[in-house]
């Protein structure tokens, strides 16, 4: 059996580093991704989802070193369940049930702009703005996603 997810939102907090036992790096940092849509009432509704991310290896280490909260990620890994295969559940400060889902990331893309960077500079950070296979890169407007 196979599954595989993949998200593209921001993060809701500044990254967190930690070592296994083993000396392994270990980040983590959740990201939230929203839709909005046109419920049957006729009201435009917006929905957000929250994902827990972890990473582990060197990618755990340059995910700490240059992401922040706000920044805009893209993220493939696999779902990860609690003991009975669900998402974690609990309830919040104002007594209402919450959920969230654990993603084990596999790859993590930066998209977006790093903090700081100024339009028009000469050269874009690393995963700013993806490469056309054969071509020059393009800007965030014309990506597909």
């Amino acid at each position: 059996m196979y599954q595989r997810i993949v998200l593209v939102g921001n993060l809701g907090r500044d990254p967190e580093m930690r070592y296994t036992p083993n000396g392994t790096p270990v980040t983590s940092f959740s990201v939230a991704t929203s839709r909005r849509y046109t419920a049957s009432d006729g009201q435009m509704k917006d929905e957000t989802l929250w994902f827990r991310i972890s990473v582990w290896g060197k990618q755990a280490e340059t995910c700490n070193q240059y992401l922040s909260k706000g920044r805009q990620v893209l993220v493939e890994g696999a779902l990860v369940g609690d003991e009975n295969g669900g998402p974690r559940v609990w309830v919040g400060q104002d007594g209402k049930a919450r959920a969230s889902f654990e993603v084990r990331a596999q790859t993590v893309r930066f998209l977006g702009r790093r903090e700081g960077a100024e339009v028009g500079s000469a050269a874009p950070s690393s995963g700013d703005v993806p490469a056309v296979p054969g071509g020059e890169p393009q800007s965030e407007e014309e990506l597909p996603f």
